[in-house]
Formats: C-alpha cells, sequence, structure tokens
C-alpha cells in the first residue's frame, strides 16, 4: 500500500483503513485496527487488541496497548479502543485493561492527549478530554467530557473527574472532582468553579448563576454533605448544570471528594 511506508513492521491480521497513513518504522500487531485517515507519524509502537478510530493523528514514539504497569496483570485477553479525531503526541503511553477492572481502556473522540501522557489501565476517558504534557492517570481513572488536566499533574487510582473540570497543573489527585469544578494543588483542593471554560463553551448566565449558588450551598457549614445535596436538588430542580454536579455526587465514588480548603 502506497500509504505505509517500506520500514514499517506491520504483522499479518491487522486491519488498517486505506486511507491511514503508516510513517517510517512504526510497528503495528497482528490485532490493531486503525481507521480511515489516521496518520502515524513515525516510530510508533500499537500493541495487543487495539483500535484506533477515524482521523486521529498519533506522534513519534508513542507506545499504544502494550501490558498494563500492574503486577496483577497475567496476559489476561484486554483492549484499548480510541475513538475519531484524537492527537496522540510524542511518547504518550496508553495500556490497555485488565480483568479486574472490565478489560478495557477507553478514549472518547476528539481528546488531545499531549506529550508523554499516562493513560493507565483500565481507564475511562471521554470527549474532548485534554491531557496536558506529562499528566498521568492512574488505573481505573474516569475523567468525563471536556475535562482538562493540567501539566505535570498526578490522578490517582479510581478518582474520577467530572465533565468540564478543570485540575491545575503539578497537581495531585487523590479525591473525585465534582463537574465543573477547578482544583489545584500538591494535594488537590477544589478552588471554585471552572467559570472561564463555561463560558467559552456556552453556558448562559443563568446557568452559571444557579450552579455558582448551589456551589456555595454545597460547601457551607450548614447540615452534613448529603443534607446539603438533597436540599440543592430541591432549590434547584429545573437548572441542567446543577443536575450534572449532583449525579455525579450520587454516583459511585471509592475516594471521596475533593473539598474547598
Amino acid at each position: 500500500m502506497s500509504n505505509i511506508h517500506q520500514s514499517a513492521v506491520i504483522e499479518e491480521g491487522a486491519s488498517i483503513h486505506p486511507t491511514a497513513k503508516i510513517g517510517p518504522y512504526c510497528v503495528i500487531d497482528s490485532g490493531v485496527s486503525i481507521g480511515a485517515d489516521t496518520v502515524l507519524k513515525s516510530h510508533v509502537a500499537v500493541a495487543g487488541k487495539t483500535s484506533i478510530g477515524d482521523a486521529c493523528t498519533v506522534f513519534p514514539f508513542a507506545s499504544i496497548g502494550h501490558a498494563p504497569q500492574d503486577l496483577k496483570f497475567h496476559g489476561e485477553d484486554s483492549e484499548v479502543q480510541i475513538g475519531d479525531h484524537c492527537v496522540i503526541r510524542e511518547h504518550v503511553t496508553i495500556n490497555p485493561g485488565t480483568a479486574g477492572g472490565g478489560a478495557l481502556t477507553k478514549i472518547g473522540n476528539d481528546c488531545l492527549i499531549m506529550v508523554a501522557a499516562h493513560i493507565a489501565h483500565d481507564c475511562r476517558v471521554g470527549n474532548h478530554v485534554i491531557l496536558v504534557n506529562n499528566a498521568t492517570l492512574g488505573g481505573h481513572v474516569v475523567i468525563d467530557d471536556f475535562a482538562i488536566i493540567g501539566g505535570l499533574s498526578a490522578v490517582h487510582q479510581f478518582v474520577r473527574i467530572g465533565a468540564h473540570a478543570m485540575i491545575g497543573g503539578a497537581s495531585g489527585v487523590e479525591t473525585d472532582i465534582i463537574p465543573f469544578g477547578s482544583a489545584t494543588g500538591n494535594r488537590a483542593v477544589l478552588g471554585g468553579l471552572n467559570l472561564t471554560g463555561m463560558k467559552r463553551r456556552g453556558f448562559s448566565r443563568d446557568e452559571i448563576h444557579a450552579l455558582r449558588n448551589a456551589y456555595k450551598r454545597l460547601f457551607g457549614n450548614d447540615g452534613t454533605f448529603q443534607e446539603r445535596t438533597s436540599l440543592i436538588a430541591e432549590e434547584f430542580p429545573n437548572s441542567d448544570v446543577v443536575k450534572t454536579v449532583l449525579d455525579f455526587i450520587n454516583g459511585e465514588t471509592k475516594r471521596g471528594f475533593c473539598q474547598p480548603q
């Protein structure tokens, strides 16, 4: 195929769309699937049962689908799924799932995974997510749509990051970050709401106002956290953004919730 460089090593059985471009010295295993118009620049290694969607770009020395860094992994059948229109920059590592986590690491559409970021086994990354340089996700982390993880940040295993949340650079995230939350710190604390991100994505003034009021009540001093959650549900029954936060809080958590300092 004219789109595959002669120095690329591709095992028999790999599925590569005729419009995909495979650059010099790429190594692709037999279980890999690569979609239409996707480009592997050079020196990209894709292993195992890995699927990369359409119109993605993968830069040199990315490693996708190789065995996870988990001592409990014993070669079980697991996979990596990457959606469409993703950009995966140099030296990124993405590991497949394990039997204990559903055997799947999944990345949505339109994600930007910047230099040397790491996505560990069994992570679930939504759509339009950005991982800045050297951001690191431990195993089983869930990142919802439009979240941004700052450079040099580390997210503890099993942590959830809500939609539209913003994690500042060089942060250590040990607990769940609510949707629209903004957190930073050596041991990250909640610093408020990602209002700049909300404005950029077209949320209305009324939605932002409702969420700000709900945030103040949620992290106030009256009653327990659960009591305040119930009160907010009654006070803002028609706010979609508040409902997004409440649904997240009422979901399963293994790490608890990040709080203001």
